[in-house]
Formats: C-alpha cells, sequence, structure tokens
C-alpha cells in the first residue's frame, strides 16, 4: 500500500502562527511536533517510510526535509507552484500510475489529528485489501459527527452494500459542502451523513483514469509532463509545463462528477479532528468543553473555555475573569479573540494584503 501525505495548504485561519513562509501543518502545535510529523508518525509502526509519499511546495522543502528525516528524498514530489489540490493530485497519482498502478493508494491531509489510531491504521488497512480485490472502486472515509458543524465536508450515505474486514461499506450518495446550521442539524438527526475527511483509499489507476474521463485538460498536461519522469530533463519540463495547468480542487474536477457505482463510505468514528481554525484546535484538544487549553507561560485566575498559546518564552500571559477567549502571542503579533469570532481571522489576513502589515502574513 503507497500513501500520500499532502502538505501544501496555507491556513490563514490559524494566523498569526501559520504564515505563508510556515503554514499551520509545520508549526509545533501540539507539543513539540507539527501535524505534519504528527500524521506521519501515526503511520510508521505499521506502514515503511518507502511506501509513504509527501506532496508539497517547493519553496517548503528545507522545511519537510528537515522534518522528516525518515522519508526518503525520492518519495517527496514537489510542486513548483500552487495549482491547487486537482493538479497535485493528479501529478502524484500520473507518477504512481507509471510505478504502482493498481497497488492500494491511501490519500492523507497533514493538517488533522486522529486519537484513535489503532482503529485508523486498522481501517487503512482494510479498505486497502478491499481495494487490492476492487482495483476499479475507491472508499471514502467519514467520520460520525459529533457536533452539527458548519465548517466541515459532508458525505451523503445509503444501505450498507459491502463488507471490508469487519467494517461495513455503504452506499455512495453524494458530497455536502458546509451546509448552514439548520442544514447541518438536519443531517446529524437524519443520520445518513457523515463528516467528510478528505481521506480516501483507490488505487492510482483508477484517478488517473478519471482525470482522463473528466478533467481532459489536466491530464492532456500532466501527460506532457509525465513522459520526461525519471529523465534529466524532468525538472525543467514541470517547471515550464506545470504553470499552464489549471487551477481547480479536486473535488470540483473529478469527486462531484465520479460515478457514484464506483464508489463506496465507510464510516468510523477515529476521534478526528481538522485543526484548520484555533476553534477547532481548542475542540480537539479538550476533555470538556469549559477546558482551558494553553501553551507556554501562562498563568490564569478564573478563566474558562479559552485557548491560550504563547509562543515568547520571556513574556508571561496572566488572564484573570476571562470566558471564551482566544489568545494567540507570537514575536510579532498578539491576537486576542471571542472565541466564536476567530472565522473573522483569515478575513482580516487578507485585507493585510498591500497594507504596512503585509509582512506578518
Amino acid at each position: 500500500m503507497k500513501i500520500v501525505i499532502f502538505a501544501g495548504g496555507a491556513g490563514t485561519r490559524l494566523w498569526p502562527l501559520s504564515r505563508k513562509k510556515s503554514p499551520k501543518q509545520f508549526e509545533k502545535i501540539i507539543d513539540d511536533y507539527s501535524t505534519l510529523q504528527l500524521t506521519v508518525m501515526r503511520l510508521l509502526n505499521d506502514f515503511s517510510p518507502e511506501d509513504i509519499y509527501i506532496s508539497t511546495n517547493r519553496k517548503y522543502k528545507k522545511i519537510v526535509y528537515e522534518q522528516l528525516p525518515q522519508i526518503p528524498r525520492t518519495n517527496f514530489i514537489f510542486e513548483p507552484e500552487k495549482k491547487d489540490v486537482g493538479p497535485a493530485i493528479a501529478l502524484v497519482c500520473g507518477i504512481l500510475n507509471r510505478q504502482y498502478p493498481r497497488e492500494p493508494l491511501a490519500i492523507l491531509w497533514s493538517d488533522h489529528l486522529v486519537k484513535r489510531n489503532k482503529l485508523f491504521v486498522m481501517i487503512l488497512k482494510e479498505a486497502a485489501s478491499f481495494i487490492e480485490k476492487n482495483p476499479e472502486k475507491i472508499i471514502f472515509i467519514g467520520h460520525k459527527p459529533r457536533f452539527a458543524s458548519v465548517n466541515l465536508g459532508y458525505i451523503h450515505f445509503g444501505k450498507a452494500v459491502a463488507k471490508a474486514g469487519n467494517f461495513s461499506l455503504y452506499e455512495f450518495k453524494g458530497f455536502k459542502y458546509r451546509p448552514d446550521k439548520k442544514t447541518a442539524e438536519k443531517f446529524i438527526q437524519e443520520k445518513t451523513y457523515a463528516w467528510n475527511l478528505g481521506y480516501f483509499i483507490t488505487t492510482s489507476s483508477f484517478i488517473y483514469q478519471q482525470f482522463a474521463r473528466l478533467s481532459p485538460n489536466i491530464y492532456k498536461n500532466t501527460e506532457e509532463i509525465l513522459k520526461y519522469w525519471g529523465k534529466k530533463d524532468f525538472q525543467t519540463v514541470l517547471d515550464k509545463q506545470y504553470g499552464k495547468i489549471e487551477s481547480i480542487h479536486f473535488d470540483n474536477a473529478i469527486l462531484e462528477n465520479l460515478d457514484k457505482d464506483n464508489a463506496l463510505v465507510l464510516i468510523e468514528d477515529i476521534g478526528w479532528s481538522d485543526i484548520g481554525a484555533w476553534e477547532s484546535l481548542k475542540e480537539a484538544l479538550e476533555n470538556h468543553p469549559y477546558e482551558n487549553i494553553i501553551r507556554g507561560r501562562v498563568y490564569l485566575d478564573h478563566v474558562r473555555d479559552s485557548l491560550i498559546y504563547n509562543y515568547e518564552n520571556k513574556k508571561l500571559i496572566v488572564g484573570i475573569d476571562l470566558d471564551e477567549l482566544i489568545v494567540v502571542n507570537t514575536k510579532d503579533v498578539l491576537l486576542i479573540s471571542k472565541k466564536s469570532s476567530v472565522a473573522k481571522v483569515k478575513k482580516i489576513v487578507e485585507n493585510f494584503e498591500g497594507t504596512e502589515n503585509e509582512n506578518l502574513i
């Protein structure tokens, strides 16, 4: 089984820790590890480093080499420029299709947390066994919703139609991206919707065939690049040709138009969290809703339901009589926000473009 971890996101909702030069997946958010490192660490007991691939932007080459010395250098696939997830997945699957076309392939992301790791690994292995026998299928990993989130996508599933080991596989009926609160609550009540983690298991051959069928322009351009795969001119051609590929998300290019008969859904509770924003990081780490989550030198008195991260060793943050706050202190920015208002962080960062604060993003 091959596993590809994508690590190219910007992570502006975790500003001021996450910046353009070093997005959230590379920052030490949990203990002394980045989420990219944690993603790889949860796999290494059960999968060989030679079977784990990293896809990211070339400008992060130094960071990923430093953080992941156990991964072979040949397993890093670097995009020369940002072109969204669609072209990135096409490039990776095109490369793997030339080497391991029918070997099971798992696509994962670098900015998530998984608390029930043994169960997660078992899902990957059982799904891979199913795909070995059914290489023209794709299995989406869905998560039992803990609450009616409006910040996550959902998978609509039907009846159970197959088994992957001890796990049931359900009919795939489609995706719903970030519903409003009323719709999300309806999804929870109906119990036929799961959180969409963006994880799936299939073969590189299957995905690459879908690009040929559903996104021929991306496929054609990728093929022009991969004619030179393994040759001395590959990097030059990649630099020249990759910029010609349209920038489009994988969901829009492929998944929204996928033949539903080829897709199945596996649903479990793996203790998953998307830590795309500060309030979701708090929810992922807390044991109860009113718990404070702190990092660094912090002293609190009558404070509850807050996340306070201090990245300055010489400064002490003291909080008194506070509720539901997000406080993040870095060497050049101090963010203070109500927990319910952190969705505005992304817009504020966007507003810094072209201003005296542009160097802070």
